[in-house]
């Protein structure tokens, strides 16, 4: 795999993730050697550090990507419903996906994701109502959601905008 390609992968595990993730973690995630991730791991960092933007990734206690501390002021003034930024990427996972269900969520965010559904439904951001075979919940954003991050129209258009432009860095 491409070294670049591998950054991109990377980055979207650090992305997705609520927590700091272990390089061995991101390793057994995308199905490659230690060695290569903690290589593309390094050179996405620097990736991020030369070129002087609001995001960081930070290696303290594992790797995750989050906001530069001097910006978090813009952060607050946009998501003033106080959301941690690991809520606040739960949330963007629903949006992406909706409707999701819960058990999927909870795949793609780890155990966290209860923790961050009931608050979102608490919220109101997001509802959650049972399934048809009644083992999980479809998740989706309420009118609430659309209202407070003021997107008109269908969900859904941003969802395809944002799985487009993620497939055309694919290529």
């Amino acid at each position: 795999m491409r070294i670049e390609q591998l950054k991109s992968r990377i980055e979207a595990v650090l992305f997705i993730t609520s927590r700091a993730v272990s390089l061995d973690e991101i390793a057994v995630i995308l199905n490659e050697d230690t060695e290569a991730i903690e290589e593309a791991v390094l050179e996405l960092i620097m990736d991020y550090s030369s070129r002087d933007g609001a995001l960081e990734i930070d290696d303290e206690n594992g790797y995750i990507l989050q906001v530069k501390e001097e910006y978090i002021d813009l952060v607050e003034l946009l998501c003033p419903v106080d959301l941690k930024p690991s809520v606040l990427r739960t949330l963007s996972v629903i949006a992406i996906k909706e409707p999701m269900r819960q058990t999927e969520l909870k795949d793609l965010r780890g155990s966290s994701a209860y923790e961050h559904v009931q608050e979102l439904v608490d919220k109101g951001l997001i509802s959650k109502t049972r399934d048809k075979n009644g083992r999980s919940f479809n998740l989706k954003t309420t009118p609430k959601f659309k209202e407070y991050f003021k997107l008109k129209g269908d969900t859904r258009s941003l969802s395809k905008i944002l799985e487009n432009g993620i497939k055309d860095n694919e290529e």
